[in-house]
């Protein structure tokens, strides 16, 4: 059976964003992904033990899962899009583009991300691409596993958990917090992702 490692990250010092924030932070992705690999491994001795008797367990354990697998796989966009330091969204890229087209201006952009961000609550905002519809959209998601855009790829994540900010920032400094994200987000990774799309 496959397991999965936590990724290592190579990250710059992060303005705004302190070093224990990012390694607290760096910790609950590890955790994330430990617990995908329990609970597989959980999933598949109590198939082997008794599959008729352990179902009901079973299939709690698998609802628990994509809890867990989400979010280790939102955690690596997360991270990933720091690395290589803090790079300026090229105004004539396609990804500039194409956010220029549904916003008005990466100015109003931005402005809706971060109002996204803003939403009360635990979550995540994502800008997502929709290749069928070929647009974009950015979306609130609540838990990890809940609120995603099915089939939609992932260009830009933010943490919107207390677990990312509380470290640096209390709960009323939320803007503060998107504020150092969106300056520290090094936008050619965030432009290869779009650019990659089929």
């Amino acid at each position: 059976m496959h397991t999965y490692t936590a990724k290592t990250f190579s990250l710059p010092t992060l303005t705004g964003l302190s070093e224990k924030q990012i390694k607290v932070h760096i910790g609950l992705y590890e955790g994330y992904v430990k617990h995908v690999n329990v609970l597989r491994e959980q999933i598949k001795e109590l198939e082997a033990t008794d599959k008729e008797k352990f179902a009901y367990a079973i299939t709690e354990t698998r609802r628990r899962l994509g809890f867990e697998f989400n979010g280790m796989r939102m955690h690596e966009y997360y991270f990933g899009q720091f690395e290589g330091g803090s790079t300026a969204l090229n105004p004539t890229s396609a990804l500039a583009i194409s956010v220029s087209e549904k916003y008005g201006s990466l100015e109003n952009f931005i402005a809706h991300f971060t109002s996204v961000g803003m939403s009360r609550g635990i979550g995540w905002s994502v800008l997502y691409h929709d290749a069928e519809a070929h647009t974009i959209h950015t979306a609130w998601v609540s838990d990890h596993e809940l609120g995603q855009l099915g089939g939609l790829d992932i260009i830009l994540a933010m943490d919107m958990w207390e677990h990312a900010f509380m470290v640096d920032y209390v709960p009323a400094e939320k803007k503060s917090y998107i504020e150092a994200i969106l300056y520290n987000v090094n936008w050619s990774v965030v432009e290869k992702r779009f650019n990659t799309l089929p």
